[in-house]
């Protein structure tokens, strides 16, 4: 009985050996011999892809433990375990091409129709939803410094997207644009120029007081937005082309997790770090609208 008492049940055994392999990277118990014959089985194929990037093992290691133990792994690319994983920006170029390609067919791009540029219309629209103003008379100065700014946001960001907004081309210049944002955001580049380097900076300004490098913060960064893409594709085909975002909680949660692994921090710092990260990643992304809505007012100007 004393022994039965002593033994732990398999479950525990099974969650003890999941976390060793988390904080490892690899399985110590593992056998290192294997049967011959399944070897000579495996040669017909073995090394056949290889050279493609996204069915190789280093490029299925790389998938694995970015769901399993993503800031563990992290860790380990930044320490120098190179060998193993696909290097930080090609993953994130891979990766979210793959998730650009199904989403490109399972929901096609739809272009805007609903462009109000008019000061006396009661509402803006910006994205997926729209910024509600209400003219009046009687309006104070508030209202209408709340109006313009509503109004330049709205135009900065119709800038960003002419390829989804038609009816805002009306020069060679903006076609010229419009195709070149259409070209790019089919291959899924905007992520890469955009959020790759909104969300560099603004983990290297959270992480600023913890001495945490910019490459290596290049790299985390890189590895997160990988993280974003794979629920992103798995949101597509869950809705069937219907929606292709995840919640903003579920991306804190994943950063919150990432930041405990990676810095070995408890679950109240990771959250604060996470807390910092998203206030510093939503100033940035305000501030870029706001330097090319006042771009385009300019230009506008000037003409």
């Amino acid at each position: 009985m004393a022994q039965q008492k002593g033994k732990k049940h398999p479950l525990e055994v099974r969650l003890r050996a999941f976390r060793i392999w988390q904080k490892l990277g690899v399985n110590p118990w593992a056998k290192t011999g294997r049967n011959t014959l399944k070897n000579k089985s495996g040669d017909f194929y073995k090394g056949a892809f290889d050279s493609i990037p996204f069915l190789n093992d280093d490029a299925k290691r790389t998938f694995v433990h970015l769901l399993l133990r993503p800031g563990y792994m992290i860790r380990d690319y930044i320490k120098g375990d190179h060998e193993k994983y696909l290097a930080p920006l090609t993953a994130l170029i891979i990766f979210y091409a793959f998730f650009a390609l199904v989403s490109s067919v399972l929901q096609p791009v739809q272009h805007h129709k609903d462009i109000l540029l008019d000061p006396s219309e009661t509402s803006i629209p910006l994205g997926g939803g729209s910024i509600e103003v209400r003219p009046d008379r009687d309006s104070t100065a508030v209202d209408r410094i709340s109006k313009n700014t509503a109004s330049i946001v709205q135009r900065g960001y119709i800038y960003l997207h002419l390829d989804q907004y038609p009816e805002a081309v009306h020069t060679k210049g903006q076609a010229s644009l419009a195709a070149l944002e259409g070209a790019l955001r089919s291959q899924g580049i905007p992520l890469f120029i955009s959020d790759f380097l909104i969300l560099w900076l603004a983990m290297a300004m959270a992480l600023r007081k913890r001495k945490i490098s910019m490459s290596a913060c290049a790299a985390a960064s890189a590895y997160v937005l990988c993280q974003f893409s794979f629920f992103m594709l798995f949101a597509v085909l869950v809705s069937w082309g219907k929606s292709a975002s995840i919640s903003v909680s579920l991306m804190l949660l994943l950063l919150v997790i990432d930041y405990r692994q990676w810095l070995n921090l408890p679950w109240k710092q990771s959250l604060k770090q996470t807390i910092a990260t998203g206030i510093y990643y939503a100033l940035l992304y305000l501030a870029v609208i706001l330097a090319i809505s006042a771009l385009v007012l300019v230009v506008a100007y000037f003409k």
